[in-house]
Protein backbone atom coordinates (compact mmCIF):
# COMPACT_ATOMS: atom_id res chain seq x y z
CA UNK A 1 0.00 0.00 0.00
CA UNK A 2 1.71 2.89 -0.80
CA UNK A 3 0.93 6.09 1.89
CA UNK A 4 -1.57 8.84 1.36
CA UNK A 5 -1.19 12.32 2.20
CA UNK A 6 -4.68 13.00 3.51
CA UNK A 7 -6.71 16.41 4.15
CA UNK A 8 -5.71 17.55 7.88
CA UNK A 9 -9.39 17.90 8.38
CA UNK A 10 -10.02 13.96 7.93
CA UNK A 11 -7.59 12.98 10.62
CA UNK A 12 -10.22 12.59 13.67
CA UNK A 13 -11.72 9.60 11.18
CA UNK A 14 -9.11 8.26 10.34
CA UNK A 15 -8.32 7.50 13.54
CA UNK A 16 -11.60 6.22 14.40
CA UNK A 17 -11.42 3.76 11.84
CA UNK A 18 -8.05 2.72 12.24
CA UNK A 19 -8.77 1.86 16.23
CA UNK A 20 -12.33 0.34 15.10
CA UNK A 21 -9.45 -2.13 13.29
CA UNK A 22 -7.92 -2.84 16.21
CA UNK A 23 -4.47 -0.81 14.73
CA UNK A 24 -1.83 0.45 17.45
CA UNK A 25 -1.68 4.12 15.56
CA UNK A 26 1.60 5.93 16.08
CA UNK A 27 2.19 9.73 15.38
CA UNK A 28 5.68 11.21 14.06
CA UNK A 29 5.59 14.78 13.11
CA UNK A 30 8.44 17.58 11.69
CA UNK A 31 9.36 20.45 9.41
CA UNK A 32 11.40 17.73 7.13
CA UNK A 33 12.67 20.80 4.62
CA UNK A 34 15.19 19.10 2.70
CA UNK A 35 14.57 15.45 3.55
CA UNK A 36 17.90 13.56 4.87
CA UNK A 37 18.93 9.84 6.35
CA UNK A 38 18.53 11.54 10.05
CA UNK A 39 14.49 11.86 8.62
CA UNK A 40 14.48 8.20 7.71
CA UNK A 41 15.59 6.81 10.49
CA UNK A 42 13.37 8.88 12.78
CA UNK A 43 10.45 7.59 10.88
CA UNK A 44 11.41 3.90 10.54
CA UNK A 45 11.93 3.96 14.36
CA UNK A 46 8.58 5.51 14.82
CA UNK A 47 7.42 2.87 12.14
CA UNK A 48 8.59 -0.04 15.01
CA UNK A 49 6.04 1.40 17.59
CA UNK A 50 3.36 0.48 16.24
CA UNK A 51 2.00 -0.78 12.75
CA UNK A 52 0.03 2.85 11.15
CA UNK A 53 2.53 5.40 11.25
CA UNK A 54 0.68 8.69 10.55
CA UNK A 55 3.30 12.09 10.01
CA UNK A 56 2.48 15.26 10.89
CA UNK A 57 4.44 17.81 8.64
CA UNK A 58 4.62 21.35 9.67
CA UNK A 59 2.84 23.81 7.14
CA UNK A 60 4.72 26.74 5.72
CA UNK A 61 4.05 28.88 8.29
CA UNK A 62 4.65 26.87 11.22
CA UNK A 63 8.29 26.22 9.43
CA UNK A 64 8.63 29.87 8.96
CA UNK A 65 7.56 30.45 12.71
CA UNK A 66 9.95 27.33 13.79
CA UNK A 67 13.04 27.88 11.63
CA UNK A 68 13.37 31.74 10.71
CA UNK A 69 13.39 33.80 7.87
CA UNK A 70 13.87 31.60 4.13
CA UNK A 71 12.35 28.67 5.46
CA UNK A 72 11.15 26.33 4.64
CA UNK A 73 13.05 25.39 1.09
CA UNK A 74 10.58 23.13 -0.16
CA UNK A 75 6.22 23.69 -0.08
CA UNK A 76 4.51 21.80 2.38
CA UNK A 77 2.64 20.21 -0.52
CA UNK A 78 6.10 18.75 -1.40
CA UNK A 79 7.26 17.97 1.91
CA UNK A 80 4.29 15.74 2.68
CA UNK A 81 4.68 14.09 -0.60
CA UNK A 82 7.88 13.15 -0.18
CA UNK A 83 7.78 11.57 3.54
CA UNK A 84 4.97 9.79 2.57
CA UNK A 85 6.79 8.42 -0.09
CA UNK A 86 8.77 6.69 2.23
CA UNK A 87 8.62 2.79 3.09
CA UNK A 88 7.88 3.01 7.10
CA UNK A 89 5.00 6.14 6.16
CA UNK A 90 1.26 5.39 5.76
CA UNK A 91 -0.34 8.45 6.08
CA UNK A 92 1.13 12.03 6.13
CA UNK A 93 -1.14 15.65 7.49
CA UNK A 94 -0.33 18.89 6.86
CA UNK A 95 -0.89 20.74 9.87
CA UNK A 96 -0.79 24.71 11.09
CA UNK A 97 -0.03 24.91 14.97
CA UNK A 98 3.76 25.24 16.29
CA UNK A 99 2.88 22.08 18.28
CA UNK A 100 1.43 18.68 16.30
CA UNK A 101 -1.46 19.10 20.05
CA UNK A 102 -4.27 19.90 18.13
CA UNK A 103 -3.85 16.18 15.87
CA UNK A 104 -3.21 14.40 18.53
CA UNK A 105 -6.12 15.80 19.92
CA UNK A 106 -7.78 14.47 16.96
CA UNK A 107 -5.97 11.62 16.06
CA UNK A 108 -5.70 10.00 19.64
CA UNK A 109 -2.55 7.61 18.47
CA UNK A 110 -1.37 5.32 21.04
CA UNK A 111 2.69 6.84 20.66
CA UNK A 112 3.71 9.96 20.26
CA UNK A 113 7.37 10.03 18.62
CA UNK A 114 10.26 12.32 18.63
CA UNK A 115 13.48 12.43 17.83
CA UNK A 116 16.72 12.33 19.84
CA UNK A 117 17.00 15.79 20.15
CA UNK A 118 13.79 15.50 22.61
CA UNK A 119 14.26 13.51 26.01
CA UNK A 120 10.63 12.27 27.00
CA UNK A 121 10.56 15.23 29.80
CA UNK A 122 10.68 17.93 27.12
CA UNK A 123 8.14 17.24 24.44
CA UNK A 124 6.12 19.89 23.82
CA UNK A 125 2.76 17.39 23.58
CA UNK A 126 3.83 15.24 26.58
CA UNK A 127 0.99 16.24 28.59
CA UNK A 128 -1.89 16.39 25.77
CA UNK A 129 -0.25 12.66 24.72
CA UNK A 130 -0.69 11.63 28.43
CA UNK A 131 -4.23 12.97 28.43
CA UNK A 132 -5.94 10.48 26.16
CA UNK A 133 -3.70 7.84 27.65
CA UNK A 134 -0.86 7.80 25.06
CA UNK A 135 2.75 7.05 25.85
CA UNK A 136 5.48 9.28 24.66
CA UNK A 137 8.78 7.45 22.44
CA UNK A 138 12.29 8.64 21.73
CA UNK A 139 13.19 7.34 18.15
CA UNK A 140 15.52 7.80 15.70
CA UNK A 141 19.40 7.75 15.70
CA UNK A 142 22.20 10.23 17.57
CA UNK A 143 20.99 14.03 16.49
CA UNK A 144 23.78 14.52 14.18
CA UNK A 145 22.04 15.28 10.66
CA UNK A 146 20.29 18.54 10.18
CA UNK A 147 18.57 20.22 7.49
CA UNK A 148 20.37 23.33 8.63
CA UNK A 149 23.85 21.63 8.43
CA UNK A 150 22.79 20.86 4.64
CA UNK A 151 22.07 23.97 3.80
CA UNK A 152 25.42 25.48 5.65
CA UNK A 153 27.23 22.82 3.62
CA UNK A 154 25.55 23.81 0.19
CA UNK A 155 26.17 27.62 0.82
CA UNK A 156 30.24 26.98 1.96
CA UNK A 157 30.24 24.82 -1.09
CA UNK A 158 28.70 27.07 -3.66
CA UNK A 159 30.92 30.09 -2.35
CA UNK A 160 33.99 27.84 -2.90
CA UNK A 161 32.92 27.60 -6.84
CA UNK A 162 33.47 24.51 -9.23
Amino acid sequence: MSAAVIPRDQVRALGERLRAEGRRIVFANGCFDLLHVGHVRYLEGAKRCGNVLVVGVNSDAAVQALKGKGRPIIPAEGRAELVAALESVDYAVIFDGLTAAEVLLDLLPHVHCKGTDYARDNVPEREVVKSFGGEVQIVGDPKDHSTRDLLAEISRRGRQGP
